[in-house]
């Protein structure tokens, strides 16, 4: 079997998540929570601002392939009085 490597500082059982997720969120104090289920884990926890900034992120390394693919490009010129 091979052992998982856990992505947080802070891990936590479904039960006691269940339990009371809000003192969960307030233990981890902003950082992302593994929650495990049968000592294996099936999900992180993060706050909403943290969710957040990770998918601008993930925008911007997408954008940022869309313009390096696209660099060696040359432009069209448009007349906008036409449109």
């Amino acid at each position: 079997m091979m052992m998982q490597r856990v992505e947080a500082n802070i891990a936590v059982s479904v039960s006691d998540l269940k339990k009371s997720p809000s003192s969960v969120l307030e233990s981890a104090d902003g950082e992302a929570v593994a929650v495990l289920n049968h000592n294996r884990i099936m999900a992180y926890m993060v706050p909403a601002e943290v969710y957040e900034s990770m998918l601008e992120q993930l925008d911007d390394l997408y954008l940022t392939e869309i313009i390096k693919a696209r660099a060696h490009e040359k432009g069209e010129p448009v007349d906008i009085d036409a449109l």
